[in-house]
Formats: C-alpha cells, sequence, structure tokens
C-alpha cells in the first residue's frame, strides 16, 4: 500500500514556461515523417532478440506498411546486428526510397564500426546519443555539464570525418540529447547548438535533433510545451528536423506525441503496438490511424491489420492485448446490447445514405478499411440484446427479423448464454432459431401439399386447400379468409382446431435476383392471449406465408 507519496516522490515541476503557447489552438493536418524502431530500440527490449530470419521478415513488413526510414540495427553491440545491416547492403534488400538508420554511443571506435558496418551504403541516417538529464550526470556517470558536452562533441566530430571517408554514400547525422524530457532546458539547447556548430547543416542538407521523452515523467502537455520551447530557440531551425521519441511510462505516450506535432515537431520514432523497453514505446500504428480516422493521410498503410498484428506478434515473441486500439481481435465488437442496437441502425443509416462518409456509432474506423470484417462486429454474450441477435442472423442469413420477433428470439439466446456462461457464436444462435422456430423436420404441423386462389364473387376472398402432416399423418384442410394467411389459420381451425390470431405480418426477399429467396413472419395470439411466433422461407412467397403459419401453429 502506499503511504506518504507527497514525502517519497518529488513531483515533475515544468522547467519552461510559456504564457503564449500556441500549441494547444493548433490541429494536424499532415502526417510527420515516421521512423520505425522496431528493429533496433524494439528488439533490444525483447526477452528473445529476434534472429536474422525474423529481422528480415519484420522488415519487410515494415516496407509493406509503407516505411521509409527504418532504424534497423546498433551494430555496434552485437555482431548479429552488424551483419543484418551487411546483408541488407550486400543483398540489395533497401528500396531506393528508403533510408536505414543505426545508433551509436559517442566512443570513437564504436563509431567507426558502426561506419564500417554501412560500406556501400546509398543512404543512411546514423544517430548518436548520450545522456544529458542531471540524474544521470550525477548518478550514472559522475560528469559535469561541460564534460558531457565534450563526449557529444567528440562523438559528432567523430561521426564527420567518418563519414568524409565514404563520400559515395549521403548521409544524414542526428544526435539526442538523451533524456530531454527531464534535462534542463537550456543545457539540452546548448549541447544541440554546439553539435550544430561541427556539423554545419543547411536546409539541402538537414540534419535530426531527436528530443525523447526517455522516461515519461510528467503530463504531455509539459512535454509539448517543452518542443515549443526548443523550437523557438534553437538556431537554422530550417535546417534541423525535430524528433520525438516518446515512452509510454506514464501511459500517455500517444497523446505526447500528438501535443508534441502541434508544439512543432516534424519527426516521430516509434514501434508498431508500442513495443520497447519498460512500457514500451510510442505506438506508430494508433498514431497513424488516428490520423486516417481525423481524415488524414498517414503515408503508412494498414490494409490487413491481421496480418499485420500476427507477425509482430510472431518475432517479438509478444501477443498483441485483444483491446488493443485498432488492432486487437475485441476493438471492432460490440457485446453490450445498447451499443449493438445503436451499430446496427448506424449500419443502416450508413447504406440509406450511401455517400460514403463513415459515421457509425462505437466505431471510429470502418473495420474494411484494415481488412476486417463486418461478421465480427458484433458478438453475442449474456449482456446482449435484440438489436445484436437480429444482425447477426442478418448478416449470417439474410433475414430482417420483425421487432416482436427479435425480443422473443433475444429471450431465448440470452437463456443459452446464461445457461452457458460462454460467448455465443452465429451457429448457436442459428441452431436456437431453427429449433424455436421450428424450420427443420420437427414441426408438429409439416406442409405436404397446398392450392390455393380467389373465390367467385367474393372480392378479395381467397381460399386454401392442401395436405398437412401432423403428427406422423397426412390430413387434408381447407378453409377461406381475406388472404392467404387468414385461409390457412381457418384451415387449420377446422381441422385441428388450432385457434390463432393475427397480430403482424412481414416478408421480404433474403437477396436481390431471380433465383432470391423470401422470408415471411408471423406474430399470432392464442386463445389464452399468449404470443407465438411463426417463421417461412421459401422460393416462393406464397409458400413462405404458408410456412409461417404452420411454424407459429407448432409452437401453439
Amino acid at each position: 500500500m502506499l503511504t506518504n507519496p507527497d514525502i517519497k516522490y518529488r513531483p515533475f515541476i515544468s522547467p519552461v514556461d510559456i504564457p503564449d503557447r500556441s500549441w494547444p489552438s493548433k490541429r494536424l493536418t499532415s502526417a510527420p515523417r515516421w521512423l520505425s524502431t522496431d528493429l533496433r530500440d524494439g528488439n533490444q527490449a525483447l526477452a528473445n532478440p529476434m534472429d536474422v530470419e525474423r529481422k528480415l521478415r519484420f522488415y519487410d513488413m515494415l516496407l509493406g506498411c509503407g516505411f521509409r526510414e527504418i532504424e534497423v540495427a546498433f551494430p555496434s553491440a552485437s555482431q548479429t546486428d552488424f551483419d543484418f545491416v551487411r546483408s541488407l547492403i550486400t543483398q540489395e534488400r533497401i528500396p531506393d526510397d528508403v533510408t536505414i538508420q543505426v545508433l551509436t554511443q559517442s566512443r570513437a571506435d564504436l563509431i567507426t564500426r558502426t561506419f564500417d558496418s554501412l560500406d556501400g551504403c546509398e543512404r543512411a541516417i546514423v544517430h548518436l546519443y548520450n545522456a544529458t538529464a542531471p540524474l544521470f550526470r550525477r548518478v550514472v556517470f559522475g560528469m559535469e555539464r561541460h564534460e558531457i558536452v565534450d563526449l557529444a562533441i567528440a562523438g559528432v566530430t567523430a561521426m564527420l570525418e567518418e563519414s568524409l571517408k565514404r563520400p559515395q554514400t549521403r548521409w544524414t547525422f542526428e544526435y539526442s540529447p538523451e533524456t530531454f524530457c527531464f534535462t534542463e532546458p537550456d543545457f539540452a539547447l546548448e549541447i544541440c547548438e554546439r553539435v550544430l556548430d561541427v556539423w554545419q547543416p543547411t536546409p539541402e542538407r538537414p540534419v535530426i535533433l531527436n528530443l525523447p521523452a526517455t522516461v515519461e515523467v510528467a503530463m504531455p502537455n509539459v512535454y509539448a510545451d517543452q518542443i515549443e520551447w526548443f523550437c523557438r530557440h534553437v538556431s537554422r531551425r530550417d535546417s534541423v528536423i525535430i524528433s520525438v521519441h516518446p515512452h509510454n511510462d506514464r501511459g500517455t505516450a500517444v497523446a505526447a506525441a500528438e501535443q508534441a506535432l502541434l508544439a512543432g515537431a516534424d519527426r516521430v520514432e516509434g514501434c508498431l503496438f508500442g513495443n520497447g523497453e519498460r512500457t514500451g514505446n510510442v505506438d506508430l500504428v494508433t498514431l497513424a490511424l488516428n490520423l486516417y480516422t481525423q481524415g488524414i493521410d498517414p503515408g503508412l498503410s494498414f490494409p490487413h491489420i491481421r496480418e499485420v498484428v500476427n507477425i509482430v506478434e510472431y518475432c517479438n515473441g509478444i501477443g498483441v492485448h485483444p483491446r488493443h486500439p485498432y488492432a486487437g481481435e475485441l476493438v471492432h465488437t460490440a457485446f453490450s446490447g445498447s451499443h449493438q442496437d445503436a451499430i446496427r441502425k448506424g449500419f443502416a443509416a450508413h447504406e440509406r445514405r450511401n455517400d460514403g462518409v463513415w459515421e457509425m456509432p462505437y466505431l471510429p474506423i470502418d473495420p474494411a478499411d484494415i481488412g476486417e470484417s463486418y461478421e465480427a462486429v458484433i458478438r453475442v454474450n449474456s449482456q446482449s440484446g435484440k438489436g445484436g441477435i437480429a444482425w447477426m442472423i442478418e448478416q449470417d442469413r439474410g433475414l430482417k427479423l420483425p421487432r416482436a420477433l427479435q425480443i422473443d428470439l433475444s429471450r431465448r439466446v440470452q437463456q443459452l448464454a446464461d445457461s452457458s456462461s460462454r460467448e455465443i457464436s452465429a451457429d448457436d444462435i442459428w441452431a436456437e432459431f431453427v429449433s424455436a422456430y421450428h424450420l427443420d423436420d420437427t414441426r408438429t404441423f409439416a406442409l405436404v401439399e397446398y392450392d390455393s386462389g380467389f373465390r367467385r364473387g367474393a372480392a378479395g376472398e381467397r381460399w386454401f386447400k392442401g395436405r398437412i402432416r401432423h403428427d406422423g399423418r397426412e390430413v387434408a384442410v381447407a378453409g377461406h379468409g381475406n388472404g392467404l394467411v387468414s385461409a390457412v389459420l381457418a384451415s387449420l381451425a377446422e381441422a385441428f382446431g388450432a385457434e390463432l390470431t393475427i397480430v403482424d405480418y412481414n416478408e421480404h426477399a433474403m437477396r436481390r435476383g431471380s433465383d432470391a429467396k423470401a422470408a415471411a413472419y408471423l406474430h399470432c395470439l392464442r386463445s389464452d392471449g399468449s404470443q407465438v411466433f411463426g417463421v417461412g422461407i421459401d422460393n416462393d412467397v406464397a409458400t413462405a406465408a404458408v410456412k409461417a403459419v404452420l411454424s407459429a401453429a407448432s409452437a401453439s
């Protein structure tokens, strides 16, 4: 149990004061540059880092999703990473419009090794970092500010020298004042300015300054203030790409990234589904699809999100949570009855409008846009209502149940769900529907044959004659009424004493075309006032109506 947190923990106070901050009134209108760090940052956070086969599979998937900047390795950290970079180059696996990125610490031998791994590469980003925050200066490294600056300058100078030895490669440099989010703003600016003095960027050859929330220590608005302050004060802004690399320690990395973009950031680094150290990096899938649902082309594409999930789970050895935004197995489904009813009505309205605009209760994205099926949108358990059950019957079987029949079927399905304590499948619902309304061979009254027509001299009056199988024997029946349904009911009353009063009758074609089947639904009252329902399905609409009467009579 937590006690005295006010004594044990110190609140993070925003280190910048921007009374005229501009980011809250801005809105995003375009996508940032994206960098996937799955193969480096994400990989180092795995209990079992990827082998070459899995890294290649992941890499190819990232290309397919549209990533054009991919951090592929920390080549000086292991022979496996070094060899992976070499294989991408020597096997010509880097498309012309793709730039690979690698990471290095600020040590001359490691920097040389890093550049060696990139020999022959047409273009590459080399990313150097060193820790700058006071906690790390004091506890981890025991260094003063000037020593941290000297370390950074030595590293970026070595990078420049190594790049000049390989003029055939188009180099982009990136620097991170690691732990930027709790580094003093003036010191973060100072060390970045010193780096720029060495690299001398231009608008044509910009450098990347990455400002990571290495450990999330404050609310997203604080991070946005820090980014806006830095963007306002850094020199040569037109020659600098501001990149952000949020982590998710407070669970707000996505919000921090979005607000950082409003504050002036140009680029976002992260991993698919938020993999990474501790609680992970920012989730690039969520960020991209958030933009998509606001009408902004994210520049990334996930037309078959389930395939992406499967590859990521295989390569990372970590499952994607079923409630994960956009990608989880359950995020496009509704179990609640009120939610199901709203979604069902939303789809009906969408079909009537036919204007291409997505406006759907509880579904911010069209599941079809990411390769998900509408059949999985509604799922049934004991919390579900008539709308969801009716939706599944309509989607699976083409039956548009009247409201009263929906209520009756819902009661039966909920009893099944309560007794089984599990989710009810579409097959379960259909089996219950067939049994409840006698669509199989268990009818008490079954049609053998019939004929019908209009009575002479009686305008609008119908006659019905036929043979009905009842309790294993065939019985000849006949009756008349003001319509076919009432004529069939009259024949049953005459032959068997089955007295039913019509409350409602509905029918519809189950699909378009010359071979369409028809469905008929009957709602009746028995002599004791209880209600029964009948359902008939046949190629002929009149026969479907007759079967609906026999279905209702079987229930009585």
